[in-house]
């Protein structure tokens, strides 16, 4: 009687497997703005938009105060003034020119970017934005 019993489940659970399971519903298909808006919320992109966007806008603002009032302090201090058009000449065949001035400006202005948005970050972080 236990070995009927058993090979009864045992055919039970054989059926369950072989019975085609009923496929679930398909979704109703979407409008356009509703799947805008899930686009939207899902993958961040209003917030990567509003980064990239403020990112440009603090890059022009850093850059102007480098430009117009960090970078003429040095001008000043340095005879010829305008620094940054400072170039290196090797006479080697018709002679090799490297500008100088202008990539050592661009190292200030980068590290000046770069502390600033540190700066930001840091302040972010203590304001709890993530």
């Amino acid at each position: 009687m236990v070995l009927e019993n058993d090979i009864l489940e045992e055919l039970k659970k054989i059926r369950e497997a072989v019975t085609p399971k009923v496929a679930p519903p398909t979704p109703e298909p979407k409008g356009l703005i509703a799947e805008f808006r899930d686009f939207i919320g899902k993958a961040g992109v209003l917030g990567l938009a509003i980064g990239f966007i403020m990112g440009g806008a603090i890059g022009k603002l850093v850059s102007a105060l480098v430009q117009d009032i960090i970078m003429p302090i040095p001008g000043a201090i340095i005879p010829g003034g305008d620094w940054r058009k400072g170039m290196i000449t090797i006479p080697v065949g018709h002679g090799m020119n490297f500008g100088i001035g202008d990539f050592i400006g661009a190292i200030i202005d980068f590290s000046i970017i770069a502390l600033v948005i540190f700066m930001i970050a840091k302040f972010g972080r203590k304001a709890g934005v993530k």
